[in-house]
């Protein structure tokens, strides 16, 4: 066995030899040129007998300014998954401004994937230009690019349906572990090269497990967003734009920004928080809104309260208008003083186009959130269906909400004092934020006992003063019609002395005009 061996040995060291010098020679005495139709005459004879195929994904885009290809980027983030498994050498990337790291192979490595019982090769490779350039950019020497290495017998189910799932997941993963951001809108004063919108990193904590609502309506929100961000072939089919406008309205403090930021976190989205009065006029709110981007919420809260939009709309004159008192006199002045001073032109109109318009289709996968205290106030308009098309109402705190905060700010899911809250909040109204503050402890000393009593004693009071209120409002009405009623009884009064004063003065009249008639009479005579 062993003379054998070295028998073998004897007879492949003199061919190795020989391949080394062939190899050396054609290097370095033949023609870039002839080499290169060499080589492309043996891919072509080779590919006759090779049952694999191959697909190429450069890094740099052949044309453009030097951006990364995003079908890259996209299988870079896929891989990631594979990588950290199967790949012996990683390269770090880090995100989210610097808070984590991605982990993807290496140059020259492979991890393998299946697809529907198919497998398939991925190899990261890199292409170094043979001789010495000088480069701002190091695409000029260093072309990377991902290699997918399939059989040829699964070439329509790669090219049609396999890599299509690839970019898309890639980007969901890009989203995902993306640093997301909170913007608000810059004012007018920039000059001409102004960022339109300023950022910082959005961290609010706020997520449906801790929002306190009724766990249906909580549940019905949720389906709701999950289905229209899964729905763009769905938007397009029916001719919207792929956007879903929310209203969000009730008292203060019942949790109207929380649910925003529920929202964002649910979704994965940007929230871009719109400052209507910083907003010069039209067009730069267009300009607002074509600097956003998609997989985002845009939101205006107290929109009630940002410009006069209702007041814009100008309404028909009857011919026959009545008499002002002064009190409208004056309201009348105060609301032209506060026009002139007012520096934002946007108009009604122009937010009507901004949420609903040709285009509000730029960009696509938004959601537009108002919130306000008072919906009434509002121009229907502007929140009809279409536009906004849920409407979800934040009320006072029910006693499923109370639950939920309870197990937020206490770690308890029953307690004796539950039954007596619950009999309270059905008979008080009491805000989310008002119940959680009572709830919150004030020190280490403080348990879940001395707690929840704090809020028992503060629904009683609530409880208590809103009773007062109600007694004091019910005063207050029984005086005006009493009021009222005296006044109508002086009226009626007045008109019941006037009746002989009139009839005298008709009687007078009557008189005076005989004696004129007589003495018409005479005189002719």
């Amino acid at each position: 066995m062993m003379m054998m061996m070295e028998h073998v040995w004897t007879q492949l060291g003199p061919a190795i030899a020989t391949i080394v010098f062939v190899w050396t020679m054609y290097q370095n005495y033949f023609p870039h040129e002839i080499r290169g139709h060499i080589k492309r005459y043996t891919d072509k004879i080779s590919s006759y007998f090779n049952p694999y195929m191959q697909i190429i994904f450069h890094e740099y885009e052949t044309d453009g300014w030097y951006e990364r290809s995003k079908a890259y980027v996209a299988i870079e983030r896929y891989l990631s998954k594979n990588s950290s498994t199967q790949a012996k050498r990683l390269k770090a990337n880090v995100v989210k401004d610097g808070q984590s790291l991605v982990l993807t192979m290496d140059d020259h490595e492979e991890v393998t994937d299946e697809y529907k019982a198919e497998k398939v090769w991925w190899i990261s490779s890199q292409q170094v230009a043979n001789k010495q350039t000088i480069s701002w950019y190091p695409r000029e020497d260093e072309k990377r690019y991902f290699k997918l290495k399939f059989h040829r017998k699964n070439r329509e189910l790669m090219t049609d349906s396999y890599l299509k799932y690839v970019l898309d997941e890639g980007k969901a993963i890009s989203v995902r572990e993306r640093q997301r951001k909170l913007h608000t809108n810059n004012t007018g004063d920039g000059g001409y090269r102004r960022r339109m919108w300023s950022q910082v990193v959005f961290e609010h904590p706020s997520t449906f497990d801790t929002l306190a609502m009724d766990p249906n309506k909580k549940q019905e929100i949720m389906d709701d967003l999950e289905t229209f961000s899964k729905s763009k072939e769905y938007y397009a089919k029916v001719g919207k734009a792929w956007k879903r406008g929310y209203l969000l309205h009730g008292p203060p403090g019942t949790g109207k920004s929380s649910m925003i930021a529920a929202m964002a976190n649910f979704l994965h989205y940007d929230v871009y928080d719109l400052e209507l009065t910083a907003v010069k006029d039209n067009t730069e709110l267009r300009k607002l809104l074509i600097d956003t981007t998609s997989k985002s919420i845009i939101v205006i809260e107290d929109i009630d309260c940002s410009l006069d939009l209702t007041g814009q709309r100008e309404k028909k004159k009857d011919e026959k208008e009545e008499e002002k008192d002064e009190k409208d006199v004056i309201k009348e002045k105060v609301k032209k003083l506060g026009a002139e001073k007012k520096q934002s032109e946007v108009t009604l109109s122009g937010l009507l186009n901004f949420i609903d318009g040709l285009w509000s289709a730029i960009g696509g996968e938004r959601l537009i959130v108002f919130t306000t205290n008072f919906v009434e106030k509002l121009d229907p308009a502007l929140i009809r269906r279409g536009r906004m098309d849920k409407h979800i109402e934040l009320s006072y705190c029910c006693f499923e909400s109370f639950k939920v905060l309870a197990k937020n700010y206490l770690d308890v899911e029953s307690h004796d004092h539950f039954p007596e809250i619950r009999r309270l909040l059905e008979e008080t109204n009491m805000t989310p934020a008002d119940v959680a503050e009572n709830l919150m402890p004030k020190s280490s000393k403080e348990n879940a006992d001395i707690c929840l009593e704090r809020l028992i004693k503060a629904l009683e009071t609530a409880k208590e003063e809103a009773r007062l209120k109600a007694e004091e409002e019910e005063r207050a009405k029984v005086e005006k019609e009493k009021e009222e009623k005296e006044k109508e009884k002086e009226k009626e009064k007045e008109a019941k002395n006037s009746e002989p004063l009139a009839d005298e003065l008709k009687e007078n009249g009557k008189l005076e005009s005989n004696g004129v008639k007589e003495n018409g009479d005479a005189s002719e005579v």
